[in-house]
């Protein structure tokens, strides 16, 4: 009887270890791997009500705020058509009005579109003999017209902006173009635009490349995207002024070695700590510090972790000093930042032992990565968080969400190709439909 109840203690010893356990991984899929507290994404968000920014709550009110200048719309001096209101007879007698005595006491203007209608351009080449040696000239009409009948360069410049700045499937493509301009333009046909157009932006996808491994802080990401049904993924490698977007069937680091062979040997990388990212030749790195933000957040929710909170506090602090340094705080040793760093190897130093094991893993992470977590407070250029590549490649998830995926690897290069063209135009306070117009009549690459 008593070996029966010391077997059944040990039983219950364990049982009891399995049900902490399962505790704890049922608060962390309740309440700790969401969007805000770790890098899954939104969508895979167990409860998405709960989400909770990283940002402080402000005392002011929703809305503009005071000195915030407004916009409102202005009348045009002339206005393209007048309609006038003048009563023929009295509402009070019913006389017929004299026309003399008319005052205009009101006036208002509304915007309008006008209908827009297909324009019909003919190219005429003529040729003429030479009267003095005989030779024949033929005026040479622009080098895009290859066909008798065509769409010109501004219509595929619109399918372009479509396609890949609005993220509208071919279908609806098609749909608009013909009830907006009535052009009955197909499918295909529009496929075979968007594949004009990348191949003419390819010399400048390449020369995109070459600026970003040139550049003293690059940024890098990367997201999930279907490719004929299959998972792949899309990279960005991104500067304050450029986007280069790889499309891929990985997300390991071959994709970064047949890209960047090299790797960024003269440049500060920020990116998050998948090994893929951390693996690339650099001169210096930067860890994502709003990703190490949301895991403590989680750490503090789950397991109230008052290492977590003080590991939090020191990154808010450093954020904020980061905001507050001068350009020549750099050339230097700054004491702030030397305080920062010494607070942060003291607590990363501290034992562990009486930590979970999730926050053990964590603490040894960032150990194996200590000389890449306040690179930002030393480098003036180099940001805290990865925030600017994450808005790069953002706009992929709403191209999945409204047209469902690429069909072809092809596809998902084409979008590659001319998204980074576009983003790279928005980086720089350009045009994007007019940035396109200007694609479209260029030459196609040799």
């Amino acid at each position: 009887m008593k070996t029966l109840i010391l077997e059944l203690q040990e039983q219950n010893k364990k049982l009891q270890q399995q049900i902490t356990s399962l505790q704890e991984q049922v608060e962390l899929l309740k309440n700790g791997r969401k969007s805000k507290t770790s890098s899954t994404p939104p969508s895979h968000d167990y409860s998405r009500s709960n989400q909770r920014s990283l940002r402080k709550q402000s005392n002011r009110k929703t809305g503009g705020q005071i000195g915030h200048e407004g916009t409102t719309l202005h009348m045009k001096e002339i206005p393209d058509e007048i309609v006038e209101y003048r009563p023929d007879y009295c509402n009070q007698c019913g006389a017929i009005l004299n026309s003399e005595e008319y005052k205009m006491v009101s006036r208002k203007q509304e915007i309008v579109l006008p209908p827009v209608v297909p324009k019909y351009i003919e190219h005429r080449s003529y040729t003429c003999t030479c009267g003095v040696c005989g030779g024949i000239t033929t005026g040479e009409s622009p080098e895009y017209l290859k066909a008798n009948v065509q769409y010109g360069p501004p219509i595929a410049a619109l399918v372009g902006y479509l396609s890949v700045r609005q993220y509208l499937p071919y279908k609806r493509i098609a749909e608009f173009m013909n009830s907006f301009f009535t052009l009955p333009i197909s499918e295909g046909t529009i496929d075979n635009m968007i594949a004009g157009l990348t191949r003419k932006a390819e010399p400048i996808y390449r020369e995109i490349k070459s600026r970003v491994e040139q550049s003293s802080v690059v940024g890098g990401d990367e997201t999930g995207i279907k490719i004929n049904g299959k998972k792949a993924w899309l990279w960005t490698f991104q500067t304050q002024f450029l986007t280069f977007l790889v499309a891929s069937m990985t997300r390991g680091y071959e994709t970064i070695s047949n890209v960047f062979q090299n790797g960024f040997p003269i440049s500060v990388y920020v990116s998050d700590c998948l090994p893929a990212q951390l693996k690339i030749q650099t001169l210096a790195k930067q860890i994502c510090i709003s990703h190490l933000l949301r895991e403590l957040n989680n750490f503090i929710d789950v397991f109230n972790c008052g290492w977590s909170e003080k590991l939090k506090q020191l990154f808010q602090e450093a954020i904020l000093l980061k905001s507050e340094l001068h350009p020549d705080d750099y050339l230097s040793p700054n004491e702030k930042v030397n305080s920062i760093r010494k607070r942060l190897d003291r607590l990363l130093d501290e034992p562990s032992f009486d930590k979970h094991k999730k926050v053990q893993t964590f603490i040894k992470r960032l150990n194996k990565h200590n000389g890449s977590i306040l690179t930002f407070l030393y480098h003036q250029k180099v940001p805290p968080d990865n925030n600017g590549s994450e808005r790069s490649i953002r706009n992929a998830k709403v191209k999945m969400k409204v047209s469902g995926g690429f069909k072809s690897y092809e596809g998902a290069y084409r979008f590659a190709v001319l998204r980074s063209y576009i983003d790279t135009t928005v980086k720089n306070s350009q045009d994007v439909f007019n940035a396109l117009c200007l694609l479209a009549m260029s030459p196609a690459a040799e």
